[in-house]
């Protein structure tokens, strides 16, 4: 089943809150190897203006990826997970995240495109604080290979 491509614009109900952790926050910025004292140390985030650690740059994705998963098990979509790889990943920032920011995300699908046999899905996810005001757009683009055919 090739991807539909009915579904830009198509917009899916915003997911869970998420709890953004302090330990989390030093765990990814472990992983990621952002070794800026404001992503592990409590003061010199506060020294640095900031009410907690800061998540490093690429962060929201933790959150972002549940509302891929709302994409990926659409039924009318036509993605094949197997087939799927991430093409491209960008985020545009209100303001940092910070621990114990609750963020709630939507996604939303902006494109469908075939290209070589390949369909490239592009979506926006919107992330809101606890207050709805809006901290970081995520903007993903899976590239759905084709069968070969």
């Amino acid at each position: 089943m090739p991807v539909n491509p009915d579904l830009p614009e198509r917009t899916f109900p915003p997911v869970a809150p998420y709890l953004v952790g302090r330990e989390k926050v030093r765990e990814f910025a472990r992983a990621t190897r952002a070794s800026a004292a404001v992503h592990h140390d409590v003061e010199a985030a506060r020294s640095a203006g900031f009410a907690d650690v800061v998540a490093p740059p690429t962060f929201p994705i933790v959150v972002a990826e549940a509302t891929l998963q709302q994409l990926l098990a659409e039924p009318d979509a036509g993605i094949d997970f197997s087939r799927v790889v991430h093409g491209d990943q960008r985020f545009t920032y209100t303001r940092p995240v910070v621990a114990g920011d609750e963020l709630t995300a939507t996604l939303r699908v902006t494109g469908v495109k075939t290209l070589g046999g390949n369909a490239m899905v592009t979506s926006e996810t919107d992330m809101v604080d606890a207050a709805g005001q809006h901290v970081v757009t995520s903007v993903s683009t899976l590239v759905v290979r084709g069968d070969g055919a």
